[in-house]
This record gives C-alpha cells, sequence and structure tokens, in this order.
C-alpha cells in the first residue's frame, strides 16, 4: 500500500514524516517553498518525542505519480482548496482509489463524493503548526495524533482498515468507525473557536464567544437531524492516546485559522466551519447571528493579511454582535 499526501502542511506534513521514518511507502504532493525544501533537506518533523528529518519522495502535481491500484489518496488541504486539489486527482487519472478527506469541516466528502466514488472521511486530532518551511511541529503526546476513519457517508470497509494498519506505530493511531461524519461534526464544534483565536490572539479568554457559536451549532444540528459525537476532553483518547504536550524551546503559534493568519496567506477555512454553522442555520430556519459574523470578520482579517490577535477582545464583540 503506498500513501499519497495532498497538501504538506501542519497535518499532511506531519503524516507524511511519521509513516516516511517508520519506513512506510509515501509520497507528497507540496507547492511553492515547502516543495523545494522537503526536496533538498527533506521535511523536519518536531515533536515532545522526536526531532527527526523525513526523507520522502514530493511532486508539485499528482499527475507527476505513476498511480497504483495499492494507492490510498489523503487529503489535506484546506477545505478552500480542494476544488482545485480534486481537479488535480482527476486530471491525474484518479479513478476508484480511496481518497480519505484529513481535513477540517464536513464539506470535503461532499466535494468529493461529486467526482469520485471511493470517498472516505478522517476526524484529526493532531495539534501541529506548519509555519516555516521545510518544517512541522506537532504537539501531541504519546502519540502526535489520532484519527477516526471510515466511508463516506456511513460504514466502512478494507480500506480503512488498511490506512488504520498503516498509520499504527507510526507515531499516530487511528481507529475504524461505521459513523465518521458524526465524529466530524462533533470535531467542527471544536474547530468553531479557532477563527475566534485568530482574531483576538491565544493570550486572550476566547470562551464567552466559542460558548455562544457553539450553542448556535447545537441548535443547528438538532433541528437538521445532524448527529454528532463528542470529541472534547471527555473523549478518554485526548488522555490516553494523545495530550498535547510541549516542545522545548518552542512557543506554539495555534490553530490552523491562527496558522493561516501568520503565514499571511490570503486565504482562511472559517467559511467552511462557522461559515457550515451560517449555511445550516439558513437551511433549517435557525438564526446563527455569531457563527455568520465570524466567518465575515476572519475572511476580512485574512485578506487584509492582518496578523493573529490584530483585534481587541472588546472590539471582536463588538463586531461579533455580542
Amino acid at each position: 500500500m503506498r500513501i499519497i499526501v495532498m497538501g504538506v502542511g501542519a497535518v499532511g506534513g506531519t503524516i507524511a514524516a511519521c509513516l516516511a521514518l517508520a519506513g512506510r511507502d509515501v509520497v507528497g504532493v507540496a507547492r511553492g517553498a515547502q516543495l523545494a525544501t522537503i526536496r533538498a533537506k527533506g521535511l523536519r518533523l518536531h515533536s515532545p518525542e522526536i526531532d527527526a528529518v523525513a526523507r520522502f519522495d514530493c511532486v508539485s502535481d499528482p499527475a507527476d505519480i505513476a498511480l497504483r491500484s495499492d494507492d490510498s489518496i489523503l487529503l489535506s488541504v484546506k477545505t478552500q482548496h480542494t476544488p482545485a486539489a480534486l481537479e488535480q486527482l482527476r486530471a491525474a487519472g484518479v479513478t476508484d482509489q480511496p481518497i480519505f478527506c484529513a481535513q477540517n469541516g464536513v464539506e470535503n466528502e461532499r466535494l468529493a463524493a461529486r467526482i469520485f466514488p471511493n470517498v472516505h472521511g478522517m476526524a484529526v486530532m493532531l495539534p501541529a503548526d506548519f509555519v516555516s518551511a521545510g518544517e512541522v511541529q506537532a504537539y501531541g503526546t504519546p502519540n502526535c495524533g489520532f484519527f477516526d476513519i471510515g466511508r463516506f457517508p456511513s460504514g466502512s470497509d478494507t480500506g480503512d482498515a488498511a490506512l488504520a494498519e498503516a498509520l499504527n506505530g507510526t507515531g499516530l493511531r487511528a481507529f475504524v468507525t461505521d459513523d465518521v461524519m458524526a465524529r466530524k461534526y462533533g470535531k467542527l464544534l471544536l474547530n468553531l473557536g479557532n477563527g475566534v483565536e485568530a482574531a483576538i490572539g491565544r493570550g486572550a479568554d476566547p470562551a464567552p464567544f466559542t460558548e455562544v457559536l457553539k450553542a448556535e451549532a447545537v441548535a443547528v444540528f438538532k433541528a437538521a437531524g445532524i448527529p454528532w459525537r463528542d470529541m472534547g476532553r471527555s473523549d478518554p483518547r485526548r488522555t490516553d492516546i494523545m495530550r498535547i504536550g510541549e516542545i522545548a524551546g518552542v512557543t506554539r503559534v495555534g490553530s490552523s485559522s491562527t496558522q493561516s493568519l501568520e503565514r499571511a496567506a490570503g486565504s482562511i477555512e472559517t467559511d467552511y466551519m462557522n461559515g457550515e454553522i451560517a449555511l445550516l442555520g439558513r437551511l433549517h430556519g435557525v438564526p446563527t447571528p455569531a457563527n455568520a459574523a465570524l466567518a465575515r470578520i476572519a475572511a476580512d482579517l485574512a485578506q487584509a493579511r492582518r496578523p493573529p490577535g490584530s483585534m481587541s477582545s472588546q472590539e471582536f464583540a463588538s463586531a461579533l454582535g455580542l
């Protein structure tokens, strides 16, 4: 089994590095400075337990890979980049190889299933930073992260079992489940606070805002009849399998949204997290003013290339309508 990691950022980079360091067959798809640095020097993975450079093949386009029937494709780009990534995969000749959406939110599987028949979800619990080319920091310990894996929209198959087997024992843990989307909706609840952190910074208290955002989301889930599973601190795996640790000499940047502002990427994925709640609210007649406002705020910050923490809590509360 060969694993193609489409998007070698914080999550994809950690997965690719763990696989490569464990001797698994992996190919990365990256771009820009990240691609050039991996090709020249490899990818450094730094965690509480690991400080090593992983070497693996990396290309700019999946068309440069001679696809095999035993390939599994891990999609780990931000959701706003998913349509372009799927078009690349289609042009490269991907047909019925399994595509695993190792991404935040719940839209990626729907986008992929419009094109490909063999789509799987991955609920990702992997706290990691990617800010500088050629290096990722993963803060999970004793494992860098863990995943719930299953077919979209439900069920599981041998492809899920094979990927879990490949990931386990690499510094990662994977669990096959028949209700992966319920777990991804549970993870979505956690990710609603990503834009809060990006806006007001890691040092400010997010709780007054995240409580409102989550309350809107739960009301929407109930109205839409969407099941979700708790992926928060009550999940024993958050202590037994992976807890957040420290890396000596390294200060964590923060959530994926915070990292987007830190890199001045010009885009941010909150349209597919808080915006997902706003969409569901509009579809089911449930008011979601805080989530809708945060999606707008985060997009404005990203487009203006403002740094994380550029709003005070008072300014943010006013913009959020609280």
